[in-house]
């Protein structure tokens, strides 16, 4: 199985949905660093279940603990140990599942690769997998900021049909973000985002949306054409994400309905470096960063496990019907925020430290 991701600053993920914990090895991460598990602490509370009544009633503290690799709050340049503890776990919600994949989930497809599979919650296809990323991506996120000065900050602009306003990319904060439960920085829309999702709960249904993202301050010169091109790294990073049906960059697929003309972002002068006066290249030119702020959106699917009665088969192919027991999001966009913040952080950190690699 593919657990690891990185090539300098390198994250391996292990853990189950319904086992003892979940977690991650770093490895990479620079010595010296300040790091405590107050660093990591505020993502993996953005993450966890139990937020609000629009997400899983599903109660986990998801305290983190650092093992190993950091010693009188330094970090000494060997393996980071991080490791979440799983709390509220109910895998008996699952005995009805286990002879019936659930439509649109994994249940099939790790069945037939593995001839076995963690059938309480999904195990390694769950979205508590991500938990791992989060407490890896919040280190990156620090060695970003304390070297870079990077800021990346997400937020949903859109679940269902209900889009969010214009957003000043440039001072858009995360206190903004946070503001309502929905993670949508516009109010109107949040409100009417937010009955959205409980009109989808109350049908024991689900709804997806997008969750857009800007990163700042990021240099220019980081990405590694061609093949590890940082828009390429960034939509591995995101379509590796549970749930996850698209990505795009900068214009993404409306630019295609522009003229190059319209398109093409003139170079000005800008505080001693070139910038542009517009950036439908979305921050990166030939798989190089050019300076400009970085700006991506996730597509993620309604969530396949849902309490609506559907007609299905079991693994034998007799027909059967389902109805899922256990703790699930109606709507899994507005906990994806600090996932997605996190894993941008963890491209580039990467692709910081291969850039300065290059220059020593």
């Amino acid at each position: 199985m593919s657990s690891s991701f990185g090539t300098l600053f390198r994250v391996s993920t292990f853990g189950e949905s319904h086992g003892i914990g979940v977690g991650a090895v770093v490895d990479g991460c620079p010595p010296n660093l300040e790091l405590s598990e107050a660093d990591i602490q505020p993502q993996l509370d953005r993450r966890r279940p139990g937020q609000s009544d629009l997400t899983t009633p599903r109660q986990e503290a998801d305290r983190v603990a650092i093992l190993s690799g950091v010693e009188n709050g330094l970090t000494l340049g060997t393996p980071i140990g991080l490791l979440v503890r799983n709390k509220d776990q109910r895998p008996g919600d699952y005995g009805e599942m286990s002879q019936v994949p659930r439509p649109s989930h994994a249940d099939y497809t790790y069945q037939v690769k593995y001839g076995i599979r963690a059938s309480s919650g999904g195990g390694r296809s769950s979205a508590r997998e991500t938990i791992g990323r989060v407490a890896a991506g919040a280190i990156a996120e620090k060695v970003l900021r304390q070297f870079w000065g990077v800021e990346i900050v997400a937020w949903v602009s859109s679940i269902g049909s209900v889009r969010c306003g214009e957003v000043d990319v440039e001072t858009l904060d995360r206190r903004q973000v946070d503001a309502h439960i929905t993670r949508c920085p516009d109010p109107e829309a949040a409100e009417r985002m937010a009955e959205t999702v409980r009109e989808v709960r109350d049908a024991a249904d689900s709804i997806g949306g997008v969750v857009s993202c800007v990163c700042r301050n990021v240099p220019a010169g980081w990405g590694e054409p061609v093949f590890d091109k940082l828009e390429a790294e960034l939509a591995r990073a995101m379509l590796s994400l549970p749930a996850t049906k698209g990505f795009e960059i900068g214009s993404g697929f409306a630019g295609t309905e522009l003229l190059g003309s319209q398109h093409n972002d003139p170079f000005v002068a800008r505080q001693g470096r070139l910038g542009t006066l517009t950036n439908h290249a979305g921050g990166v030119l030939g798989g190089i960063s050019s300076g400009e702020p970085l700006l991506f959106r996730v597509a993620f699917k309604p969530v396949a496990t849902i309490g609506k009665s559907q007609r299905t088969v079991d693994f034998a192919g007799k027909s059967a019907t389902l109805e899922a027991k256990g703790r699930h999001d109606p709507c899994v966009v507005p906990r994806a925020v600090p996932i997605v913040e996190t894993m941008a952080a963890l491209v580039l950190v990467d692709a910081a430290l291969r850039q300065q690699a290059r220059q020593l």
